[in-house]
């Protein structure tokens, strides 16, 4: 209920704003997002760090039904912050989340301490994977208002795939520099566990036992085996066409 009052309030604002410049209008949004995000942040168990594209969605899926198998909930509600906490106090509340929004509202381009005393699991992909993925993202699935809102070239810009992997502003460089702001992040932060795409599509059994115990949930091998065949990407597509998950407007894409 808080989340759908956020939004409602968030889009409230920003139609009363309407004649303002769209520019403003944008930075105004992102600081909106940024504290509701923090909200999150501030009340949740857990964080899940990612960059867009690095698996999350996949992770997500297996996360949502390991803790439903664990706690006899219903299959087609995916883990969003704290809906299944909500259900069973024994579920975390997990923040997903991709540090976008937040910097914007607390104007700290230069630190992560707003993470401290939070455990939190990184997952990583190879930049050159992740860039390749965001430019078929960014030129033929995202809405214009998103591209606008995260600061991607303007929708519909000539621009190929090796212009777009290569810029400083959307590209390797940026993935990097994300990456590198939470290594120099670690020594204060501490509480960090970094996972890997390529490990979790190698052996996804063995990441998601190593997150769950970091995170203080274990599974037995036979909850984290269920949860991993349910999020197969086979029994993924399937479930995407079926409109399995409710509320949700997942896509499943290799990489998501």
């Amino acid at each position: 209920m808080r989340e759908i009052q956020a939004v409602v309030t968030r889009h409230l604002i920003l139609g009363l704003l309407f004649f303002m410049p769209r520019a403003w209008r944008y930075r105004l949004e992102r600081r909106l997002r940024g504290k509701e995000e923090y909200r999150k942040l501030l009340a949740s168990d857990w964080v899940l760090i990612s960059w867009a594209k690095s698996g999350r969605t996949w992770f997500r899926v297996m996360l949502s039904r390991f803790y439903q198998v664990k706690h006899g909930l219903p299959t087609r509600q995916l883990l969003e912050f704290d809906n299944l906490h909500r259900r069973n106090a024994a579920v975390p509340r997990v923040l997903f989340s991709h540090n976008n929004y937040m910097r914007d509202y607390l104007d700290d381009r230069e630190t992560l301490h707003h993470f401290r005393g939070k455990k939190v699991v990184m997952l990583v992909r190879d930049p050159r994977d992740v860039a390749v993925s965001q430019f078929f993202q960014w030129k033929y699935r995202m809405r214009p208002h998103k591209i606008r809102l995260n600061r991607f070239p303007a929708p519909g810009a000539d621009l190929g795939i090796f212009e777009f992997v290569t810029s400083p502003g959307s590209g390797i460089p940026k993935i990097v520099e994300f990456y590198n702001d939470w290594a120099r992040a670690f020594s204060y932060l501490g509480d960090i566990l970094v996972i890997h795409y390529e490990d979790m599509r190698r052996d996804p059994a063995a990441t998601m036992k190593q997150v769950l115990e970091f995170v203080g949930t274990p599974g037995s091998d036979p909850e984290i085996a269920q949860a991993v065949e349910f999020a197969s990407l086979e029994n993924m597509k399937k479930r995407e066409k079926k409109s399995i998950f409710r509320g949700s407007s997942m896509r499943v894409k290799s990489g998501d």
